[in-house]
């Protein structure tokens, strides 16, 4: 039972009595290691399989677990999701504990969450109807009634779909709907589950006489009310073994929290802690890239990062791809994913893994042409998608009309602005919400439908909205690629727990990794960690790719994520000042020597590119927002001043303070084009503005 377990697997396997804490970096044997611990104790004739109770977050990797300890001849244990195992001792219970039957159990509280908005005259769309479902789904896990959701919701953070007082009060009513019915939710089998082993201790005794023994896998993703359950299921006994990894919590906003793991040591001071850092899936190349993104993250877990070393052969670098747009850059990788098929990679031993579903069309599109099978997963096709197959239903519908006896597009020519009102009509606008979820991922759907337009009016000027429209239907019937064995497409959040020989990690530019509403600290580090679960998804081959601009011919003013600084080739790391600290004393010495660029090193020769630290043809790390705040407030200082434009500052010198971002008077002295006298003039409006803030704007008679 232990031959063929490593050191550290071994002592896991054999480590059967008091708390273990088994923390388990990516690619590890985690599941291995536990499953031969839970067989070598029934084995060994220490653990009854009965007595054992095993426990994970999905039914794929609960299915999986049986089917090991079956392997190993333990199949008498039982190896269940948390809902699973509260669920069975509900059913069992519930007529001693409460009498008659078991509520019915809700499948899809969608539809009672929309009653309870219309009885509270609240009109939810359905974008907003699976927001607001989360939210209640994600106050029940965190035991939060109606009445303190506000308070908790503004003390977390959470970025609500609608006022919160109104999501507390739909959230009441949907909960007196269900008792009314006569009916339970998924959370309510946790939480009454928790109330019937809280009230009835000869029921929790009994539980407790049958499982004696508990792992729980996945430890750093459990929530406060599955911690809760768990420690009734236990009662004042230590017999536990969890397993997890602080640098892969990826789900806190649904309540998840890598506290209870990191905790655990405190909680149990005598626990044994065992660390898996044995990498067995990818190779040394790949390995040394994750460990080099989790060796800039800041905060608690990262606190906690374990330093992987690969145990496999030494295969290919990481690929760095850089393209001028979006299209370039799904066509690139569709060659790259054709090369590997015909290597004899198998398509299904593929992956494309994006941030947001909303950018997978581009993908199906370039996979689609080149001829290669693809599935989606975690995620419906792009013109299956409901918002999709209403926009283009409304699309259809004023082409059909002639789109100039459309009243919505009487005094509209130019196609793309065609789109954008018919799409105006569905609810559309062209301003993205805020925050994050269904009605996000709902913008940026319709949004990539305007995108699709702009490119095509482009590359065939004169184009009608039939014309569209006879095109997106060609677009859609051509998706219709086989999926077995096909490339996998899969958002981020979606690959989790998932592997492949080759993976490519797309759209890799600030503001997409970490996304543009990851406002706090810990909001951007959970965008790293993200990030650092797709590095180690790949076993051999890794290619991480971004684009310089959204379209073909479009400004080249987006940079790659800042996660990659340091760890690109050519890159510098995170928070190092153009041209280094070296070229600052230079400057500051009045001594010039040969300007480098601070992306690729070549020596710079045009007066633009010594302004800005870098080629023209590198990428930039400019701040488009900061950017364009600038040009607006310089606009404002020319017409003030009555100068142009360029005598305030060049756009070369609003692109290297947009790039470079200053903090400080100090700072933003180092930059070409801001001499002595123009930063006692404009220095403090450029930073407050660089800050965030409002300027206070310059007197017109200093000029």
């Amino acid at each position: 039972m232990l031959l063929g377990l490593d050191p550290e697997q071994r002592e896991v396997a054999t480590t059967l009595r008091g708390p273990v804490c088994v923390l388990a970096g990516a690619g590890t044997g985690k599941t291995r290691a536990i499953t031969h611990r839970i067989a070598y104790g029934v084995r060994s004739g220490m653990l009854m399989p009965a007595s054992v109770l095993a426990v994970t977050f999905t039914n794929r990797a609960a299915g999986e677990m049986r089917g090991r300890l079956r392997t190993l001849g333990a199949g008498g244990v039982q190896a269940r999701t948390f809902h699973s195992a509260a669920l069975r001792q509900l059913q069992y219970f519930w007529p001693r504990a409460v009498g008659g039957e078991l509520p019915r159990l809700l499948e899809r509280k969608i539809q009672f969450v929309a009653e309870a908005g219309a009885r509270c005259r609240i009109r939810l769309d359905r974008n907003e109807l699976r927001d607001v479902t989360g939210e209640i789904e994600w106050a029940k896990v965190t035991q939060t009634v109606p009445a303190d959701y506000p308070a908790a919701a503004l003390k977390a953070g959470r970025e609500a779909p609608r006022d919160l007082a109104e999501i507390a009060q739909i959230y009441g009513t949907y909960e007196q709907l269900k008792r009314d019915r006569g009916m339970i939710d998924f959370e309510d089998v946790l939480l009454l589950t928790v109330g019937v082993l809280q009230d009835r201790h000869d029921i929790a005794e009994q539980i407790r006489a049958q499982y004696q023994h508990f792992v729980v896998d996945e430890y750093q993703d459990v929530s406060p009310l599955q911690q809760r359950l768990l420690e009734l299921w236990l009662g004042d006994r230590d017999s536990l073994c969890v397993v997890g990894d602080a640098s892969q919590t990826i789900y806190s906003f649904t309540g998840a929290t890598p506290d209870h793991l990191l905790d655990f040591r405190t909680r149990y001071p005598q626990a044994t802690v065992v660390k898996l850092v044995r990498d067995y899936r990818s190779t040394p190349q790949v390995v040394h890239l994750a460990n080099g993104l989790l060796g800039q993250a800041r905060g608690r877990a990262a606190e906690h990062r374990l330093e992987l070393v690969s145990q496999r052969e030494p295969g290919p670098d990481p690929v760095y791809a850089e393209y001028p747009d979006e299209p370039a850059e799904a066509e690139g990788v569709a060659g790259r994913v054709r090369d590997l098929i015909a290597a004899g990679v198998p398509a299904g031993e593929i992956a494309v893994l994006y941030r947001i579903n909303a950018q997978s069309e581009v993908y199906e599109q370039a996979l689609a042409d080149a001829g290669v099978p693809y599935q989606l997963r975690g995620a419906e096709r792009f013109f299956e998608r409901a918002e999709v197959q209403k926009a283009v239903l409304a699309l259809r519908g004023s082409a059909r009309s002639g789109g100039s006896d459309d009243p919505l597009l009487q005094d509209v020519v130019e196609l793309p602005s065609q789109v954008r009102a018919v799409l105006s009509s569905t609810g559309w606008t062209t301003e993205p919400p805020t925050g994050s979820g269904a009605v996000r991922d709902q913008w940026e759907s319709l949004a990539a439908l305007v995108r699709l337009a702009e490119d095509f009016a482009r590359s065939r000027p004169g184009v009608t909205l039939a014309d569209l429209v006879v095109e997106l239907d060609e677009r859609r019937a051509a998706q219709h690629a086989p999926t077995v064995q096909g490339v996998t497409l899969a958002s981020l959040h979606a690959a989790k727990g998932l592997e492949w020989d080759a993976v490519f990690l797309v759209g890799l530019t600030d503001g997409m990794m970490p996304i543009t509403y990851a406002k706090t600290d810990e909001q951007v580090e959970e965008e790293r960690r993200l990030l650092y679960v797709g590095v180690t998804r790949a076993r051999h081959h890794l290619t991480l790719s971004w684009a310089l601009s959204r379209a073909p011919g479009g400004r080249a003013s987006r940079r790659p994520s800042r996660f990659l600084n340091g760890l690109r080739p050519g890159s510098a790391a995170l928070g190092s000042r153009p041209g280094g600290p070296e070229a600052g004393a230079a400057r500051k010495r009045g001594r010039r020597g040969p300007a480098l660029c601070r992306v690729c090193g070549r020596t710079l020769t045009e007066a633009g590119e010594i302004k800005l630290m870098r080629c023209e043809d590198c990428p930039s790390d400019m701040d488009e927002g900061l950017y364009e705040r600038l040009r607006d407030w310089r606009a404002g200082q020319s017409k003030l001043q009555g100068m142009p434009a360029y005598c305030v500052f060049t756009d070369k010198t609003l692109m290297a303070i947009a790039e470079a971002a200053p903090g400080e008077a100090g700072q933003l002295s180092m930059i070409s084009g801001v001499g002595g006298r123009k930063l006692e003039r404009y220095g403090a409006d450029v930073l407050a503005i660089c800050a965030g803030q409002e300027p206070a704007g310059a007197d017109p008679d200093d000029a």
